[in-house]
């Protein structure tokens, strides 16, 4: 099938195929005598493969370091994400994971000091430097 009727069986754009195979996450596909591109039901369940790993956090670099282990997560789906990796220490899926943890962990302080500030509590404390330009009126510096 032609690039997109592919896209469209994958759920996504034939940009997005084009660039799936530019970033490394597709293979070349094979071409017609025209020069097209032509994929089949295997490439389908790659690119949908890859937009769900999209979908649950993992970004492209993630994919990109796994990739050529992909198959073997397509093989077998209940395959942990991180168990189809090349290199050892935490998994790609768990490294993931934590940063996202982080993430979430950071905006839940942010969230907490602007509710803090709407509810008229504490402002954060500022650094001297800023507490004196505060304190010190603009019209009365000298030149």
């Amino acid at each position: 099938m032609r690039i997109g009727d592919a896209a469209a069986a994958a759920g996504t754009t034939p940009r997005a195929l084009r660039f799936y195979e530019q970033r490394g996450l597709l293979p070349p596909p094979s071409r017609t005598p025209t020069g097209q591109r032509q994929y089949g039901p295997s490439d389908v369940a790659r690119i949908r493969l890859i937009r769900e790993l999209l979908s649950v956090g993992l970004t492209i670099e993630d994919i990109r370091s796994c990739a050529d282990h992909l198959h073997l997560i397509e093989l077998d789906p209940t395959r942990p994400c991180g168990a189809a990796q090349a290199t050892p220490g935490p998994g790609i899926a768990a490294r993931r994971l934590a940063a996202l943890e982080a993430e979430i962990a950071r905006l839940t302080k942010l969230r907490d000091q602007l509710a803090d500030r709407v509810r008229g509590g504490p402002a954060p404390s500022r650094t001297r430097s800023a507490s004196r330009r505060a304190e010190t009126p603009s019209s009365s510096r000298s030149a």
